[in-house]
């Protein structure tokens, strides 16, 4: 069986033997469950992901207090920090914790040039998916109300950034409303809570109650930012329905999130400055527009004034004109009244004279067209007995005609009309059976007969 090792001697010579097996290694991966413990020591899992985002290899890693101060100097030049999700380089040695049992990584260095390209490499795959789809200029070409008063916020609930914006807006005066969303913005669930957080709004029930959408976060490292370039909170700012205003609190490095939305500021403070600023500017031309309608309505007022004083100036030499020009129509009144009498009298003057003409007028009229009548009546009746002579002529050569054509005069000539028992005309014997009734009209009478042979018809039987 070989030596008998206790479990201190085993993994301590497993200790030593990966020790001298991987003295210096480079491990590239996904950083997550990152935590500082009490005595200064950083802790993190170093995960590789497969094609459906499962995890298909892990890796627990430490680094050393003595080294974290340093490394974490070295990210900062480049404006990163370690932190969830990041894609990181690492160098260390490989040991075994043989009190834990667990393998781990010992970080020495940090490749933060590794980091920095995987990051932009996302963010021209991000930015060019969304070109493709048409959503990098759509949320900046819709309309920002004028007094956008009514805010969806997304941020940290009772976060710096959350407290900046509120006591900018409050300081302001205006009346704004806000609904508040909280969503993580940084770490592992930034991501997923962000872009549900936008969703949210997006809602219908949701979004016709609100002006815009803002989404903010406090200053951080360059790093901290590379949630906001991920491809689901750009789509989820993109189909937003509402303009999206961004203060994500970093002053050199614009996000995909900031470049999708509508407009992008640099803090929390500048965006609330900036909706404050929006709705002073749109209080100001009201006022404005109050001031000036209030000054056209005064030299309206002015005007009309002057116009009343000019016409009250007028009354006394319109009192005069209109006693005048009713002197005027009294007297026309007295004229018409004078004249229409004279008319009348002269009216029926010329009626009587009228009445007595044709009273004298009428017989002699009517013993000149006495005799009228009596000529047109002989006439009317010289015309009709004219006309009623052709037309009995013409009736008596039809009828003559009618006579010669007539059944009688056929019969009378030697020729008959066959009916079978129904009174139907016989015109082919093929229709005929045996013992079928025929009714035979001749000249002289009608002759019953009976089929024997449709070829052959009897001979007439009285």
């Amino acid at each position: 069986m070989g030596f008998d090792y206790s479990v201190s001697q085993l993994t301590q010579e497993i200790r030593e033997f990966l020790g001298e097996a991987f003295p210096g290694v480079w491990v590239v991966g996904e950083a997550q469950r990152v935590y500082t413990s009490r005595n200064g020591h950083l802790y993190f899992e170093l995960v590789e992901k497969g094609r459906r985002d499962e995890i298909i290899g892990k890796l627990d890693c430490v680094v050393w207090r003595r080294d974290l101060e340093r490394l974490r100097r070295l990210l900062a030049r480049s404006g990163q920090e370690l932190g969830e999700g990041q894609q990181i380089r690492c160098g260390g040695q490989i040991d075994f914790y043989g009190a834990g049992g667990r393998l781990q990584l010992i970080v020495r260095e940090l490749d933060p040039l590794f980091s920095l390209g995987k990051l932009e490499q996302r963010r021209r795959q991000t930015l060019e998916a969304l070109k493709k789809t048409g959503l990098l200029d759509r949320n900046p070409q819709l309309v920002l109300s004028a007094v956008p008063l009514r805010i969806g916020l997304v941020t940290s609930s009772g976060s710096a950034a959350y407290h900046d914006f509120l006591s900018s807006l409050e300081g302001s005066g205006f009346g704004f409303r806000l609904l508040l969303v909280h969503a993580a913005m940084q770490g592992r669930e930034a991501e997923r809570e962000v872009a549900s957080a936008l969703r949210l709004l997006s809602e219908p029930e949701v979004g016709r109650e609100l002006d815009a959408v803002v989404l903010i976060r406090g200053g951080g490292a360059r790093s901290d930012l590379a949630v906001f370039d991920s491809r689901s909170i750009a789509e989820a700012v993109a189909r937003c329905p509402l303009p999206v205003l961004t203060g994500l609190g970093h002053e050199t490095d614009r996000s995909i999130a900031d470049q999708v939305s509508h407009t992008a500021l640099k803090t929390p403070t500048m965006v609330a400055e900036f909706l404050s600023g929006r709705v002073y500017r749109a209080e100001l031309k009201v006022s404005r527009c109050g001031e000036a309608i209030g000054r056209l309505a005064h030299r309206a007022l002015e005007h009309s004034e002057q116009r009343l004083r000019r016409c009250e100036a007028l009354v006394p030499s319109a009192r005069l004109r209109l006693l005048s020009a009713a002197r005027d129509l009294e007297e026309l009144g007295s004229g018409l009244r004078q004249a229409g009498r004279r008319g009348l009298e002269s009216g029926h003057r010329k009626l009587t004279e009228l009445a007595r003409a044709l009273a004298r007028a009428a017989p002699r009229q009517l013993d000149h067209h006495r005799g009228r009548p009596e000529q047109a009546v002989r006439r009317l009746a010289d015309l009709a007995r004219g006309r009623l002579g052709r037309v009995t002529a013409e009736v008596d050569g039809m009828a003559r005609v009618l006579s010669q054509l007539g059944p009688d005069r056929v019969l009378s000539r030697g020729f008959s009309i066959t009916r079978d028992s129904l009174g139907r005309i016989v015109r082919d014997p093929e229709a005929l059976r045996a013992g079928d009734t025929l009714s035979t009209q001749l000249a002289g009478g009608e002759v019953k007969s009976r089929v024997e042979d449709p070829e052959r018809v009897q001979e007439p039987v009285s």
